[in-house]
């Protein structure tokens, strides 16, 4: 009884190490992965409890914008926040519906008065010499009020826009001096005459459009764009094709006996691999959800978190595997088959609902699934394959027995 007690503690202590070692090198991962910053859209939480399902850090100005999109109503409700901003100065967020620059803009403005209270109206730009007058704009707005405090002014409004059909808007903002009541004219150098560019209110891509410089300058891919193509790639390489590639290997080259042990180092390699990989699609899809103030947990979020833990058990059950004579060795199969089909499943599915999420041209979902289909015709050949061997194998078997005659008999 001792020398299996004892040889159980050794296979702890090194399953508690290995934890340890595990933990700290997906610290150090995702720490790489997830680059803090102490100014983000995803750091701010509204002093009036709003929560918005998207938010975009605009390249300039030291400005924020958040948005919740009902393709249904057409109901846009936005918050435009401005931080490092004086009392003295006005600010303004728009849309234009016809160009990128900022005539024929519609916009929304919003500045301190003398006493103290702050006011916010609509404006439409016609000219560039525009005084920012009051008045209608081409879609209807509601709810339109605007704050300041500590040296931050957020204009919050609900558009309801004309045309369903268009969820890529061009986008305008800007800031310039006030004097009492009256407004100034902004900067027309530096980061004020770079301040424009497109956003989409689904995918939540903000692309700059101004002047070709700044963040990447124009048609560059915006940082939030960047991350949820660097999380699909990994998601897709890790959990969608090296887990299944993995298992293929597990499951039929152990029934070459030429192939045996090297196929156990490759199934543990392939996997290994994944997962580290999956670990970084993890986090940035940790940050990517981060990056969403108030954002409802999606099926795909769910079934994403739940591949990790399912993948770590995994990971966690193979250091304590039992040897192929030790009695709880079929409990261990049972439970390895099963979470790795588990996970195999949840991770397919997993990678389409994110095509539909990201929405990246159709050359790359019909890549994966031509890459799919392959390792699944694969997997039936070889399926058919080794039920062969099996059968004549046992048929071998069964003729070993009985070398000369029925039963077992001789001569009869």
């Amino acid at each position: 009884m001792w020398p299996v007690l004892v040889l159980a503690e050794k296979k702890l202590h090194i399953a508690m190490n290995t934890l340890i070692k595990l933990v700290l090198f997906s610290y150090v991962l995702i720490s790489s992965v997830l680059p803090s910053s102490a100014q983000s859209c995803s750091n701010y939480a509204f002093a009036s409890n709003k929560v918005f399902t998207t938010c975009s850090d605009l390249p300039y100005l030291d400005s924020f914008l958040y948005w919740t999109y009902n393709p249904s109503s057409q109901a846009l409700q936005i918050a435009y926040r401005r931080t490092k901003i004086a009392s003295s100065r006005w600010v303004a967020w728009a849309i234009n519906p016809n160009a990128t620059g900022m005539e024929g803009s519609q916009a929304l403005i919003a500045f301190q008065q003398p006493d103290g209270t702050m006011k916010a109206y609509t404006s439409p730009v016609d000219t560039y010499s525009t005084l920012l007058q009051e008045g209608d704009l081409s879609f209807p707005v509601s709810d339109l009020s605007a704050t300041f405090s500590s040296n931050e002014m957020i204009i919050f409004a609900t558009l309801t826009l004309q045309n369903a059909s268009v969820t890529s808007l061009n986008q305008v903002w800007q800031d310039g001096p006030v004097s009492g009541s009256n407004l100034g004219r902004h900067d027309i150098n530096g980061n004020s005459i770079l301040s424009m560019g497109t956003v989409n209110l689904l995918s939540g891509e903000s692309t700059p459009t101004g002047g070709g410089g700044g963040a990447g300058g124009s048609g560059a891919l915006s940082s939030k764009t960047k991350k949820r193509n660097v999380h699909g790639v990994l998601n897709a390489v890790s959990w969608g094709i090296m887990l299944p590639l993995g298992a293929l290997i597990a499951r039929y080259l152990k029934a070459f006996k030429s192939a045996d042990p090297a196929w156990f180092y490759l199934h543990v390699t392939c996997q290994t691999s994944a997962y580290i990989i999956g670990i970084a699609g993890f986090a940035t899809g940790l940050k990517l959800g981060s990056e969403s103030p108030g954002i409802q947990f999606t099926a795909h979020r769910v079934i994403g978190i739940l591949l990790f833990c399912l993948a770590t058990l995994q990971v966690f059950a193979l250091l304590l595997r039992p040897k192929k004579d030790h009695k709880y060795r079929f409990y261990w199969n049972l439970y390895h088959y099963a979470f790795g089909y588990m996970v195999i499943i949840l991770s397919v599915v997993n990678i389409f609902k994110g095509f539909d999420i990201l929405k990246p041209e159709k050359k790359w979902e019909r890549a994966y699934t031509g890459i799919i289909v392959v390792l699944a015709i694969l997997a039936a050949f070889l399926e058919a394959y080794t039920w062969y061997l099996v059968l004549k194998l046992k048929k071998s078997a069964s003729a070993k027995k009985t070398p000369n005659g029925v039963n077992g008999r001789n001569g009869v």
